[in-house]
């Protein structure tokens, strides 16, 4: 009949514990598996933050400090290309603002700043209404017969 104290586990599943310090006769006699000298033989060798590198300078410090600083309300502006623009020019819109980019998805939202950049080329005339626009974007669409009216 089975019982508690007669149940063991199976052949081969378990594994007797290494012995140590008991001579040297036993393979882990002398320094019981632990070398011969230095942090790992002692005891209390425990645990280190996760930064140590036993020893040698730690990473953080080998890096250069960072220099300057981080603005804590940084002006976040959604780019918009020329070429962008072209696009909705050729469906026939004349003016374009934040509402009718955040509604065509060229946006996430149309609360954001507004940027636009000169990658592309635009050859319809519309107006722009946006916070800033780079030189190159200003000629292009002022070539193109359009204007540009920053916020």
């Amino acid at each position: 009949m089975l019982s508690h104290n007669n149940i063991l586990p199976s052949p081969r599943s378990t594994k007797t514990a290494t012995r140590r310090g008991r001579g040297n006769g036993s393979g882990k006699g002398t320094f019981s598996g632990r070398g011969c000298k230095g942090q790992g033989s002692r005891t209390g060798k425990g645990k280190f933050n996760a930064a140590f590198e036993g020893g040698q300078t730690p990473l953080f410090r080998r890096m250069p400090k960072s220099r300057g600083f981080t603005a804590y309300n940084p002006a976040d502006y959604a780019i918009v290309n020329v070429s962008q623009l072209q696009a909705l020019a050729t469906a026939g819109v004349t003016t374009i603002d934040a509402a009718l980019l955040a509604e065509k998805g060229i946006i996430k939202g149309e609360t954001s700043l507004l940027k636009l950049l000169g990658d592309g080329e635009i050859t319809s005339a519309v107006t722009i209404r946006i916070h800033k626009a780079s030189a190159q974007a200003q000629e292009k669409v002022k070539k193109a017969g359009g204007t540009i009216e920053l916020l």
